[in-house]
Formats: structure tokens, C-alpha cells, sequence
């Protein structure tokens, strides 16, 4: 009876845990690496230890799947990462990953958090077994692996590295800039056997001091894939170079710009006017006041910004600026609760003008298509917002209604302003929408996942706001939105890996090194994309809009520095693969599944500066990856973050 259970169990694992129905059986032949990655357990008591786990990595020739099996189950689901992996594999080594399947184990002695923490991992693994390569038994590694190669942010680190220490590595591979590490301390005392806590205290622990002092590890920071490869095989596959004068110029927008300040300012003239002769009395004048003042100042902002080459920074100002001044001209003139309800209407129809406009659209060229899918975003975040406000009117709350109907209004004026930027632009075969379905997919899973691990680590520290962004790009890609889905899912995405990225961490000499990281990675993906014909405008427009806040004092200037820097870097890769399929940036191209390499074992490698053109003979003996039975297949933003 236990038996028959079991064979059932198994079976409804299997079929609850496949995506595509597909024939999964252990394969006959393929090459299979082997790696231990660190990762992190959460005992009883809340607190996080370090736990070492076992990666048997299986790639065969198949049909493009990737199949996961975790053992005991992970806190978090690694399929989405998994799937990344094998992207980028494919992606930086020229193999066509639709011939490949990828069978991916994952063992440890205890319930672990996984998720995007062993992506990079896996990208290393699926690369080795793909080429034939040998990887180092005494490197480790932890990292998200991103859409662009590069390794992200993960939490965690000590602890990881106390599980590589423990199990015998030398070299302990982190993201770039997570060497130093907060550390919570809480002092405690006992007075008649209460435990009382006496003071909690951050203290700053560079990683790498710590880790060879104490253990005798070394750890080093890695950028990318590339760099990580080559600490665990003693491989140098080929790295995409930018130009070395990478062109981050908004000129294209200038006409736009001395236009929209110019229209604006005549704007704020006819509202100040218009509020001297209203009716409305003292205190109501007084806080549209304060507002109008406030409008004026980011119209300041606009003005020095256009004067410094800044077009689209002024051109967001002017937006900022104008939400505030149409809010306090519609509230002037709506008298009764009908005035309130004609006005969300009249708004209503001109977000569905909008839509229908841009939903009209033949996209042509890769660069038409980052203008719309920026005009779709901004139609379903006008939609939203609008969405807002007839629950502010219900709720008899009128000017905050007001407030979410110039929001919508404007932000839908942006959508057509991008969708014009478009046509512009438009050269090239026509696009299908239907196309971004699976970046879609892929970015709403891998941003899911990330905000997911941030929870199962260190709770609810970063409230609903990205699980509810996460909710948005899955109702969008419900909808068939898949353009707003791909961004929408992205700014989670970004905003989760800068929190990792900043946790605890308040001394600006560390954050603007962060940022200064941040910058150079973004400006790298924004010549890739140019050297790939590429004209990236979003990605360009976000560079610039960061280096508006980077000149600015305060911590929350920097962050969002870095955010933007980040969609910057994220948009300039989002699209590559497209343009990739016809001009690959890397040297194989394949026309048919080519003879994969001997099976190897996990005994080989150095990391003593290993030539970038040396070989390794690869043992025999295959590592079955399928177990004693068989494979289980597995928010409104504050004003000031606000761009055009």
C-alpha cells in the first residue's frame, strides 16, 4: 500500500511540476558537471545559516528544456533561474539551447532558500557541460545571473561563504560590490531569567578580510559570467566589447523638449492666473498655493536641465510639473461631485483614444519597438491610475480623485509623445506583439522570483509594493499587454536588485562606488546594443535621467540614481536577443546539433592564472543526473521618480 502511494505521489509531482508536456527521461547520452554552490537554510529560531549544496548539471541533445529537481524542496522555485541559465549559456557561448535539453539536480542535507541566488551557478554548469570543460572543485560561487550576462546582487554572503569554507573551497566567487557586508547585532542581557534586549547595532564586514582571516578563503567580486567561468575552468570565452567611446546623447529629443517647457511655462502662467480669480476660499487657496510654488520649482529644475543638454531630464521635469498644475486647474473648476465624475470620464476616454492609437500601430525596427513598448506601458499605468481615482471619487475623496485623473491624463499624453518618437524611428521588417510573449514570460517569472527570495530572507521588509507591481505584469500579460508586462515586471526587478544591492548600507563613499559600478555597466549595455544596430532610446533617456539625481546630496538621490541606471542597463539588453537571432555577437553558428563533448569530472581546473587558450581532455564515465528512479520535471512612485 505505502509503495503504491508512493509510485502515486511521484506521479503527481511529475505532472503538477511540467510546464510543457513532454516525453522526460533520464538521457542516454550528454556531458554532466558537477559543483557544490553555497546557499542559505533559516533554523527554527529565524536566523540564517550558510549550507553547502550539490549541483549535478546534465546537458543532452533534446528539444530546449530544462528540467530541476531540488532535494529537500527549496524554499524558493528555481525553475525561472534555471531557465535564465540556460539562455545565457546558449547566448555567450553561440549554441542554438532549442537542441539542447538541460537536466539540473540540486541536493543538500536541508531545506534551503534557492531561487536566483544559484543562477549564476547554473550558467557556469550548463556552460562547462555544453563546451566539455572541467570546472575547479575548490571554487564556489554565489549570484543572480541576469538577462545581460552580468551577476547580481544576492543576501546572505557570510553565511554563504562560511558553507564554502566548511566544505573545502579556496576561492569564493560574489557579485561585484558585496564585499562589504551589514551585519544586524542585538545585545542581550538576563535579569531572572527574562531575556531582555539591550540594543540592536549595524557593523560593517568586508567579506573579504573576514573570510581569509577567519578561514583562509579567498573571496573575489565578479562582474559577469565571463569572469566566472574563467575562475572555475581556466576558460576565456569570447566577452562583447562596447566601443570604447560609448555616445550617451539625448539631442534627438532636443526639439521636443525646448517645446514642451516652453508650453508648460505658458501652462503654469494660465493656471497662476486662473487661481488668482477663482472663488475658492482662504485655506484652499493657500494649499494651491504651496502647490502652484512647487510646480514652479521643478519647472526651474526643467529649465537648468534643458540649458545643460539634459532633454529628456527636462522633459520629465515638465511632466512633474505639469501633473501638479493640471491638478490644481481641474480642482478650480469642478463645483459638485458630476463635475468630478464627467471629468474621470472625459479622461477615461482620452486614455482609450490613447490605446487604440497605439495598439493601432505597425511596429517597424527593432528601436520603433522600445517606443511603443514604452507608449503600451504608459497607457496601462494611465489606466491604473485612473483606476484610482474613481475609487477616491467613491469615496467622497475628491481632490485625490482630482489628483489620479491629472496623473492619468498626462501620463497618457506621454504615451502618445513616445508613440510619435516611434514613427520617427520606424525602419525595418514589421514586428509582431506576439513576439515578446516569452520575454514577457521570462522577466514576470525571474522578477518573481527575485522579490519572493527577498521575502523567504529577510521578510517583509519591502512591503506589497513589488508584489503588487509583480500582480500588474501578470494581469498585463493575462491581458495580452505584453509590452507593459516586460516593463512593468523590469522596474520590480531593478528595484529589488538595488535593495539587495544597498541593504543596510548608508556611507555614500560605498553607495557612489555602487553607483559608479552601476553606471559603467549601463553605459557598457548601451554600446552593445548600438555596436548591434541598435538605436536604444529608452535606455539612453533613463542613463541621463540618472545622472540628474546622481548630482544630488542625499541617499535617496543615489538610490534612485541607481535605479535608474539600472533600467538603463536592463532596456538596452531587453530586446538584444531578437537582434541577436540574425547577428549574433558571438563566433559559432550552428546549423545542426554538433557532437557534444565526452563526459567530464569535477577534477581538473586551476585558478592560478590559467592561459585563455588552454584545452582539457575530458574523462569518461557518465554521472547519471536522474536519481535511483526518475527525473521530477519540474508602487505610485513618489513624484520626484516620476520620468516622461
Amino acid at each position: 500500500m505505502k509503495r503504491a502511494l508512493s509510485i502515486l505521489l511521484a506521479a503527481f509531482l511529475i505532472a503538477s511540476l511540467v510546464v510543457t508536456p513532454v516525453k522526460a527521461q533520464c538521457p542516454s547520452e550528454g556531458t554532466t558537471v558537477v559543483l557544490k554552490a553555497p546557499a542559505v537554510s533559516k533554523t527554527p529560531d529565524g536566523r540564517l545559516v550558510g549550507v553547502a549544496t550539490d549541483f549535478v548539471i546534465t546537458v543532452a541533445p533534446g528539444s530546449g528544456h530544462v528540467y530541476v529537481e531540488t532535494w529537500p524542496l527549496s524554499e524558493v522555485d528555481m525553475q525561472a533561474s534555471a531557465r535564465l541559465a540556460a539562455q545565457i549559456a546558449g547566448k555567450v557561448t553561440g549554441k542554438d539551447m532549442s537542441k539542447y535539453d538541460v537536466f539540473i539536480q540540486v541536493k543538500t542535507d536541508t531545506p534551503i532558500i534557492g531561487g536566483p541566488s544559484a543562477g549564476g551557478t547554473m550558467t557556469v554548469g550548463i556552460i562547462a557541460a555544453l563546451m566539455g570543460w572541467k570546472v575547479n572543485p575548490k571554487v564556489m560561487m554565489t549570484g543572480m545571473i541576469n538577462p545581460d550576462g552580468t551577476i547580481g546582487p544576492v543576501g546572505g554572503i557570510l553565511e554563504k561563504a562560511s558553507a564554502a569554507a566548511s566544505v573545502g573551497a579556496k576561492l569564493f566567487l560574489i557579485p561585484q560590490g558585496q564585499r562589504i557586508q551589514v551585519i544586524q547585532e542585538t545585545q542581550q542581557k538576563s535579569i531572572g531569567g527574562i531575556v531582555q534586549v539591550v540594543q540592536t547595532k549595524s557593523e560593517k564586514v568586508d567579506v573579504v578580510e573576514y573570510a581569509k582571516e577567519r578561514w583562509g578563503l579567498e573571496v573575489k567580486e565578479v562582474s559577469d559570467i565571463y569572469e566566472a567561468v574563467y575562475y572555475f575552468t581556466g576558460h576565456m570565452l569570447p566577452k562583447p566589447k562596447a566601443p570604447a567611446n560609448v555616445l550617451i546623447d539625448t539631442s534627438f529629443l532636443k526639439d521636443d523638449a525646448v517645446k514642451d517647457y516652453q508650453n508648460t511655462t505658458a501652462y503654469y502662467e494660465s493656471v497662476k492666473e486662473k487661481l488668482k480669480k477663482s472663488n475658492v476660499d482662504y485655506s484652499t487657496y493657500t494649499v494651491l498655493k504651496e502647490a502652484l510654488d512647487q510646480a514652479k520649482a521643478i519647472l526651474d529644475d526643467a529649465k537648468e536641465a534643458l540649458d545643460s543638454g539634459m532633454y529628456y531630464t527636462a522633459l520629465s521635469k515638465d511632466f512633474q510639473a505639469r501633473i501638479v498644475l493640471r491638478h490644481i486647474d481641474w480642482y478650480i473648476s469642478v463645483e459638485s461631485p458630476e463635475d468630478v465624475a464627467n471629468l474621470l470620464t472625459s479622461v477615461n476616454s482620452y486614455i482609450n483614444q490613447t490605446e487604440s492609437l497605439v495598439s493601432s500601430m505597425e511596429i517597424r525596427g527593432m528601436t520603433m519597438l522600445q517606443a511603443v513598448a514604452a507608449a503600451e506601458e504608459r497607457v496601462e499605468d494611465a489606466k491604473a491610475s485612473l483606476q484610482e481615482g474613481w475609487k477616491y471619487y467613491y469615496s467622497a475623496d475628491y481632490w485625490d480623485a482630482v489628483d489620479k485623473a491629472a496623473y492619468a491624463y498626462e501620463r497618457a499624453q506621454t504615451a502618445r509623445f513616445w508613440a510619435k518618437l516611434g514613427e520617427r524611428f520606424a525602419k525595418g521588417e514589421v514586428i509582431d506583439r506576439e513576439e515578446l510573449k516569452d520575454t514577457a514570460r521570462n522577466y514576470i517569472d525571474e522578477s518573481s522570483l527575485i522579490v519572493t527570495y527577498i521575502e523567504s530572507m529577510y521578510g517583509n521588509v519591502i512591503g506589497n509594493d513589488l508584489l503588487d507591481t509583480i500582480q500588474k505584469a501578470e494581469q498585463y500579460y493575462g491581458d495580452g499587454k505584453y509590452s507593459a508586462a516586460i516593463f512593468t515586471a523590469m522596474e520590480a526587478r531593478v528595484r529589488g536588485e538595488v535593495f539587495l544591492d544597498t541593504l543596510g548600507i548608508d556611507n555614500e563613499t560605498i553607495l557612489r562606488e555602487k553607483l559608479r559600478e552601476m553606471k559603467e555597466a549601463a553605459k557598457t549595455a548601451i554600446g552593445i546594443a548600438q555596436m548591434n544596430g541598435l538605436h536604444p532610446l529608452l535606455s539612453v533617456a533613463y542613463y541621463e535621467f540618472a545622472e540628474s539625481y546622481e548630482k544630488g546630496n542625499t541617499t535617496d538621490d543615489l538610490v534612485n540614481a541607481m535605479i535608474f541606471y539600472q533600467y538603463a542597463r536592463e532596456s538596452a539588453g531587453v530586446f538584444l536577443i531578437k537582434v541577436n537571432e540574425s547577428t549574433p555577437n558571438v563566433p559559432s553558428n550552428e546549423t545542426a546539433i554538433p557532437a557534444l563533448p565526452t563526459n567530464t569530472n569535477t577534477n581538473g581546473g586551476s585558478t592560478s592564472t590559467p592561459s585563455a587558450t588552454s584545452t582539457s581532455t575530458p574523462s569518461s564515465g557518465i554521472q547519471s543526473v536522474c536519481g535511483p528512479a526518475f527525473i521530477l520535471a519540474l508602487a505610485l512612485l513618489p513624484l520626484l521618480r516620476k520620468r516622461r
